[in-house]
């Protein structure tokens, strides 16, 4: 835990303006790093709320309808030159690499822009036009200040208004099916193992694996085999260590029975 912590300080460090908290000049003890991280881990472990956005096409959406999966939650804000779009791209690209091993139906993923003036929901839809982004499960959403400041607390967000638009703390949220935050990922480029590793975890340990054996064993194997590779940046399912398993056990076996044969030609007294 200690060694992860100094890695999110460092990836903030590193990120440059929006992804760390500047000092609010209507708040003279603004927010530090440390506090905006203590603040962001204190709400893992917590219910999001069924709060109202507006979908890109206009339409009311409501975050329960996204109850049953994991899903990621994603805050921006559409003015940013830098920050927002390119932790938008790089998401896009984790979010490829998961759906690749974990099936494009897994989970869904959801962009909310918390400046509640301009990402509008014409603004949300230009901003993933810009970022690339075309997945049937991703969507972006617009939303009214009770409902931003609302959602920003469940998920332990932070933002100020700054010369710059906003600063905020930059993190990915994963939610589980039942709708409680179970991780943080923070920074503009962050590993992608830092993401995926929780939606393996969520997505294979369904509920409606837990009564059938078989489902929850392919389950299991499924998390076991899946495995990163960091040269490519990408995970792929290794067949090797299912082999070497399925060996593994056809030795334990072969031993067992030579020495129950052994056993049993064994002269009696």
């Amino acid at each position: 835990m200690e060694l992860n912590l100094r890695m999110i300080v460092l990836t903030l460090a590193l990120c440059g303006p929006g992804a760390v908290i500047a000092q609010d000049s209507q708040d003279p003890g603004g927010w530090d790093q440390d506090s905006a991280l203590a603040y962001s881990q204190a709400a893992v472990g917590g219910v999001i709320g069924d709060h109202a956005f507006t979908g890109s096409d206009g339409e009311p959406v409501s975050l329960q309808a996204f109850r049953g999966k994991p899903l990621l939650v994603s805050m921006v804000f559409t003015s940013c030159h830098h920050v927002c779009p390119t932790t938008t791209r790089r998401l896009a690209q984790a979010v490829r690499a998961a759906r690749e091993v974990l099936g494009d139906d897994s989970f869904n993923v959801v962009t909310i822009g918390f400046d509640t003036v301009n990402d509008t929901p014409s603004a949300m839809r230009s901003f993933a036009r810009q970022q690339s982004v075309q997945d049937m499960n991703w969507a972006f959403l617009s939303a009214t200040p009770p409902a931003i400041e609302a959602l920003a607390e469940d998920l332990g967000f932070i933002y100020f208004a700054s010369p710059r638009g906003f600063d905020h703390l930059t993190q990915v949220s994963v939610i589980d099916r039942d709708g409680r935050l179970y991780r943080q990922v923070y920074g503009m480029q962050f590993e992608l193992p830092w993401l995926v590793e929780p939606l393996k975890e969520l997505v294979l340990n369904r509920p409606q694996s837990a009564h059938q054996p078989l489902s929850g064993l392919l389950d299991r194997i499924r998390l076991f085999c899946t495995v990163y590779d960091p040269a490519s940046d990408r995970y792929y399912f290794d067949y090797s260590l299912f082999i070497q398993m399925a060996i593994g056990l056809a030795a334990i076996l072969a031993v067992g029975f030579f020495l129950f044969r052994g056993m049993r030609r064994r002269p009696q007294d």
